[in-house]
């Protein structure tokens, strides 16, 4: 079969449309809808103005509300562990984690930072614990050592991240986004697991049919569930459809696509027609941006996460969101909200070259930047930089 050849703006639209971003985001916000479309929803402790996993949801349904989320863990329709970070995931993908539990489990066990931790007596110890008393977070334990450096995890923390990994223990719930571990036992429903060969296809299948169009590596990074080889292995025996595809510098890249791409194609044109050229302000950890090198080649548009930059060497700012227009990323913007005084600040704006602000593109960022604000209760929003324009 001869490669399908997709120009970069098509490309741009399909990779905008797979990721729920065309459309008007509105109506009834269906919470697990968007987290099954995604595959998953990445969650950070870090709340600028609204903490990342709200933010993600809320740029696809802006009726989304922050406690929309979390009730979803404690109905046990997402359980939480970790891809290529911690995240929530609908349970039914629960069959296929069965050997990312052992994976990432066995992982632990052998690394450098665990190994130093407490003894099997005491996780044992820690175990028994949460069977007997129910769920408990870290707070419940002490095993701080004298000297120890305060960035340093403590030892029972060591011991309850090996078990959560493995899936011994599980994320019963959070409070003020502090977790409770329980055991895995008593979290996850009683399922059959897949066997192993038949997972890996299964995960290959899921990234791809979000992905849409994909290199290998972006099918085995998606999850980041599977190895390098498991996904050649996959690629080779699946009916993909192969792809040329255009980057924004004019350079074609070789890839796959699920076997309706060009129906997918179709459909992406449509909604994007209908998006218009509405300004989404997204997070950093947004599942459209999170592979920077993907988003360069595929929008031309450099980003980089500086949260944990020293200050003198961040070319941009500490919490900087990328601003989309259409299928263009049009600027950046360094927003930080105060929820006690009630205003959202503007600490940093960066025009992407080439971007003119006039008057029209600069109303619609004050459009979203209130209903952003919305989102964390706050209605006044103040400019510490010049305003574009």
């Amino acid at each position: 079969m001869s490669a399908l050849a997709i120009p970069n703006g098509d490309a741009r639209r399909l990779w905008l449309w797979s990721n729920g971003l065309t459309g008007a985001p509105g109506g009834k916000p269906d919470v697990m809808g968007i987290i099954r479309a995604l595959g998953f929803v990445q969650i950070d402790t870090i709340r600028n103005v609204t903490r990342a996993h709200h933010h993600i949801v809320w740029s696809r349904n802006q009726s989304y509300r922050e406690g929309m989320l979390w009730p979803l863990l404690r109905k046990r329709d997402l359980f939480e562990h970790f891809t290529h970070d911690a995240s929530l995931l609908p349970m039914e993908v629960l069959p296929l984690w069965q050997r990312q539990f052992r994976r990432l489990g066995e992982k632990v066990a052998r690394a450098d930072w665990y190994r130093s931790g407490l003894g099997q007596e005491e996780i044992r110890a820690i175990h028994a614990r949460i069977a007997r008393e129910g769920p408990l977070s870290t707070h419940a334990f002490d095993s701080a050592a004298p000297g120890r450096q305060m960035w340093a995890r403590p030892a029972h923390k060591k011991a309850l991240d090996q078990m959560w990994y493995a899936g011994d223990l599980a994320t019963s719930h959070r409070e003020n986004f502090v977790k409770f571990y329980d055991l895995g036992e008593r979290v996850f429903p009683r399922i059959e697991a897949l066997p192993d060969h038949e997972a890996i296809d299964a995960l290959c299948e899921g990234a791809l049919e979000r992905l849409s169009l994909a290199t290998g590596g972006e099918v085995q990074r998606f999850w980041d569930a599977v190895s390098a080889a498991e996904t050649r292995d996959w690629l080779a025996r699946a009916r993909l459809v192969p792809l040329r595809v255009e980057g924004a510098d004019g350079r074609w890249q070789d890839g796959w696509g699920t076997p309706d791409i060009e129906e997918r194609l179709a459909r992406a044109g449509d909604a994007a027609g209908g998006s218009g050229s509405r300004m989404r302000l997204l997070n950093p950890f947004d599942p459209a941006i999170r592979d920077r090198a993907r988003l360069q080649r595929l929008f031309g548009f450099e980003y980089r996460n500086e949260m944990f930059v020293p200050p003198a060497n961040r070319r941009w700012g500490y919490y900087v969101y990328p601003l989309l227009e259409g299928v263009r990323f049009v600027g950046r913007i360094e927003l930080k909200a105060d929820r006690r005084e009630g205003v959202m600040r503007v600490s940093g704006f960066w025009s992407e070259p080439g971007s003119r602000w006039g008057q029209g593109r600069v109303a619609r960022l004050d459009a979203e930047l209130v209903r952003f604000a919305r989102l964390a209760g706050i209605a006044r929003i103040d400019w510490n930089v010049p305003r574009p324009g």
